[in-house]
């Protein structure tokens, strides 16, 4: 009988994990020299001792999802997939890092994270240089160099450079928010916004500036922050070339060029290029109403 013809594997998200499942069970079952493989799937010619590991296998080229997730409707193919899953909701993370106490959902999570202490970065793009940890990540950084957006989201046709990339822009679409606080009801697109929201809770700021003592809640106002002591002013007007620390002032900068007035008096309909323009003719309004309260007494 010659060799199984080769067939196309159907990938799925959790193929990962059901490898790592098999080669748990292979691990834990003892056999004797006697003892045979004697269950073989008959689409890749692959062997198992025990039928219940074959039955699990076959999963992988028909594709068969039984277990559903009762929070997402989201399925797996394997029950351990689905025990995994399930701590995205529950916000558990059983895997702990102990150099700096960060926390991961999988055990393969935490092995990649701890070459962040160990510097450790073996694969660089030939191109640039830059070195990275994981093979994904040059993987991933090489499509800037090529600009390679091989992801499309159907809605809107905007194109993405990865698969995940794709899959969070979705959810703008969609209005999914799986990422719920475990603090109050309030629920995220992604996890990092749930991460830096619950320190509202929490209170922890882990971003330290490092020209003084301040700290803060997310990287993005520590950079901000920084640019006071660095006087880096990354944002130009190309009308003017006069240069700011933030985005925000930048884009209330080009109103006195587009003349465009955002900002409307709710009591006079007058429109004004900066809010604190507006704040401040407000007052008119509030002092006539003093004096008309103050004339009536």
């Amino acid at each position: 009988m010659g060799d199984p013809e080769p067939c196309r594997i159907k990938h799925t998200e959790d193929t990962e994990e059901l490898t790592e499942l098999m080669e748990e069970n292979e691990k834990h079952e003892e056999l004797s020299e006697v003892e045979r493989k004697t269950h073989t799937c008959d689409q890749c010619g692959k062997s198992f001792t025990i039928k219940g590991s074959l039955t699990s296998h076959m999963r992988i080229h028909t594709g068969e999802k039984p277990f559903t997730c009762d929070q997402c409707g989201k399925s797996f193919s394997q029950s351990a997939s689905l025990k995994l899953h399930m701590n995205i909701h529950t916000g558990e993370k059983p895997h702990t890092c102990d150099q700096c106490g960060k926390t991961f959902l999988r055990d393969s999570n935490l092995k990649q994270h701890l070459r962040v202490h160990t510097k450790e970065k073996p694969h660089s793009c030939h191109l640039c240089g830059k070195s990275f940890s994981l093979i994904q990540s040059l993987k991933e950084h090489q499509k800037i160099h090529t600009g390679v957006r091989e992801y499309m989201c159907f809605e809107c046709e905007k194109t993405f450079i990865t698969a995940n990339g794709l899959k969070k822009h979705e959810r703008i679409h969609t209005g999914e928010k799986p990422y719920k606080c475990s603090h109050c009801d309030k629920r995220f697109s992604r996890s990092g916004d749930l991460k830096t929201h619950e320190r509202i809770h929490t209170g922890e700021k882990p971003y330290k500036c490092s020209h003084c003592d301040k700290r803060f809640r997310d990287l993005g106002n520590l950079k901000k922050h920084e640019r006071i002591h660095t006087g880096i002013k990354p944002f130009t007007c190309d009308q003017c070339w006069n240069s700011f620390t933030q985005k925000g002032s930048l884009t209330l900068h080009m109103n006195i060029h587009t003349r465009e007035k955002l900002y409307t008096c709710d009591q006079c309909g007058k429109s004004f290029t900066q809010k604190g323009s507006l704040t401040s003719h407000m007052n008119i309004h509030t002092r006539e109403k003093l004096y008309t309260c103050e004339s009536v007494n």
